[in-house]
């Protein structure tokens, strides 16, 4: 569910004509794929998307620099940090004022997730197909525990520059909230029922008390930051909304952004917005899209990502379409309905 306009400038359209089967990647040494080989501007070496490490989701837009010559460049991005980024420290106050908990993490207070669960003295049952609804995250108990998820996060977040935030915002300049209008859906936008709102919004609760969805972020040499479950997960569990700066997708067309959403898929493509978690965003910035794949091609994807219609505002979703287990990386697809991006061998 990328956005549905990146362009794909650096190609084999920079290669002289009749030069084009002399390209071929640094890394592997194979001309294939040549949508995906792009051209340094620097010394005009290739090398695949797929095969820098961190790989690259897609083709940037704007001017792109192979490692060695970016080695003179002291800016680090997210896309060329291949080092292990410096932990964020375990202390408990920093963790605290990071994520503007509104008190010190401490036991989960799960009553209100059990009370939501009590039905009524005497309540009929009636013999009907259940709906399915969604579930809160279910926190760690061991508060340190929670410390070490939110201080992973925090590592991420530091590394690539970004600060925290759990909703999604509207900057001076950028798209206004009057625009984020579900009405305005093409072929219009599922509603987010009743009691499913009210389980986001437990969530939302619960994080800003301190009680942490139970997912850890790592550094992988070739995936980059990605997201871990550091307990099982079941299957329709909220993982967490997808947020960041919102703004219209035209003025984002060039962008170079790696973890753009689609918010809102417009009849008038003036009106389409997308979500750039870019400076403010939460861990949902850090969840694999591109690595849903096994080597022999099957897909690993445990989440579905779905857009909501939520008091008449879009809203992204990630949810377990699965049981998760302990230790298992989360995936959701990159694509989405649109089918925008050739991920099948991004693994």
């Amino acid at each position: 569910m990328g956005a549905a306009s990146q362009l794909r400038r650096r190609t084999r359209a920079l290669t002289p004509p009749g030069a084009e089967a002399d390209v071929r990647c640094e890394a592997c040494g194979s001309g294939e794929a040549a949508a995906e080989l792009m051209l340094c501007d620097g010394c005009d070496r290739g090398l695949h998307i797929f095969c820098l490490r961190p790989i690259l989701p897609r083709v940037p837009a704007g001017d792109w620099f192979c490692p060695s010559c970016r080695s003179a460049s002291s800016k680090p991005t997210a896309s060329s940090m291949t080092k292990k980024p410096m932990q964020f420290p375990l202390v408990q106050t920093k963790i605290v004022d990071f994520f503007k908990i509104q008190r010190s993490p401490a036991a989960p207070e799960s009553s209100e997730v059990k009370k939501r669960k009590r039905k009524p003295a005497g309540a009929l049952v009636v013999s009907k197909k259940k709906k399915r609804k969604l579930l809160p995250f279910n926190p760690s108990d061991d508060p340190a525990r929670r410390l070490r998820q939110m201080a992973s996060l925090a590592t991420a977040l530091t590394a690539t520059g970004a600060v925290f935030s759990n909703h999604l915002t509207y900057q001076p300049g950028m798209a206004p909230r009057s625009a984020n209008r579900a009405a305005l859906e093409a072929g219009g936008m599922q509603v987010l029922p009743k009691e499913d709102v009210e389980t986001l919004n437990l969530c939302k609760r619960m994080m800003e008390r301190g009680e942490w969805p139970p997912l850890l972020v790592v550094h992988d040499p070739i995936e980059g930051f990605t997201v871990e479950a550091d307990r099982f997960i079941r299957d329709l569990t909220i993982i967490t909304e997808y947020v960041g700066d919102v703004d219209f997708l035209r003025n984002r067309e060039h962008d170079d952004g790696d973890s753009m959403m689609t918010l809102l898929s417009a009849s008038s493509p003036a009106r389409s917005l997308v979500i750039c978690p870019d400076r403010r965003s939460n861990i949902a910035r850090f969840v694999n899209g591109i690595n849903n794949h096994t080597p022999e091609g099957r897909k690993k994807q445990n989440l579905k990502c779905v857009r909501y219609d939520v008091d008449g505002e879009c809203r992204v979703l990630l949810v377990a379409n699965r049981d998760i287990s302990k230790g298992e990386r989360l995936y959701y697809d990159y694509n989405g309905s649109e089918h925008e991006y050739p991920t099948h061998h991004f693994v």
